[in-house]
């Protein structure tokens, strides 16, 4: 991909090129299908629409679009929440749709530099906005964020968020802080929410998380000692739990924390079959 391709204008795109719609935070969707072809929204792009390039695989770009107006309707699909596209069939469009997610929001909150209001302009080299009066870039961010299973022989603890009014159980999860290491972070946080101490993290995998943009980084930690209490603002339950009967928790296929889950769960069985 060429540097300067990361914004385009309506004389670069080519009917071979698909496109993800974006309103007021939302997709547009129809019948689980997020592409759209120029063909389909020409009549509603004009020269101040947002083009934003996400890939460009054999001549063919996929771009996303902010629309200045809601357009759903007129192409018979609806306004959905990314969330929504989690457990869709095909986990590419929700990754795609993810990132798509993240270069939109980006985007649209440094029209204006922070430090002088002066409005950004497009960088020309790199995916980037510049006040050209105070000669700051604007990046795309990530937040940094650890998840971790906790365990505790053949049992592992998982945690009821208080945000949520549902029976959906999963793994502590919290923000690294500046100056923090991630496994630094998993033994402040998980003492922060449920009031342990851990031992032996042990990072396994990780995962971009939309929501609105985050990497998640994915660790096993061994419990060493104390007493669960929850932080009530944080978590409204949290229990050891046996792996043959556990409580509602993430998919493997769309979420770390799943992952994570998993890959205990083999580990033990592993090691009961020795």
């Amino acid at each position: 991909m060429s540097h300067k391709e990361h914004f385009l204008s309506l004389s670069q795109l080519n009917e071979s090129d698909s496109f993800i719609l974006f309103y007021s935070s939302q997709i547009v969707v129809r019948n689980e299908e997020i592409l759209w072809s120029l063909e389909q929204i020409r009549d509603y792009l004009n020269d101040s629409a947002d083009l934003i390039l996400l890939q460009r695989d054999a001549g063919r770009a996929v771009i996303a679009v902010s629309l200045q107006q809601d357009i759903s309707a007129i192409l018979q699909a609806e306004l959905n929440s990314l969330r929504s596209l989690l457990f869709y069939s095909d986990q590419e469009k929700f990754l795609l749709a993810g990132r798509a997610s993240q270069l939109v929001n980006w985007y649209t909150n440094h029209r204006f530099c922070g430090t002088c209001g002066t409005q950004t302009v497009h960088h020309g080299n790199e995916r980037s906005l510049v006040c050209d009066n105070c000669s700051l870039h604007f990046f795309p961010r990530i937040s940094p964020c650890v998840i971790m299973l906790v365990t505790k022989g053949d049992k592992m603890l998982l945690a009821r968020s208080a945000s949520f009014k549902s029976d959906f159980y999963s793994c502590l999860a919290g923000f690294i802080e500046i100056g923090e290491t991630p496994e630094e972070t998993v033994h402040r946080e998980v003492k922060e929410e449920v009031d342990l101490q851990v031992r032996n993290v042990r990072y396994i995998s990780s995962q971009s998380w939309p929501f609105p943009s985050q990497l998640m980084l994915g660790f096993l930690a061994e419990y060493e000692s104390g007493e669960i209490v929850p932080e009530p603002s944080e978590i409204a339950d949290a229990k050891w739990f046996d792996m043959d009967s556990l409580p509602n928790v993430p998919s493997e296929k769309i979420s770390v924390a799943g992952k994570l889950i998993r890959t205990f769960m083999d580990e033990v069985k592993k090691e009961r079959a020795l």
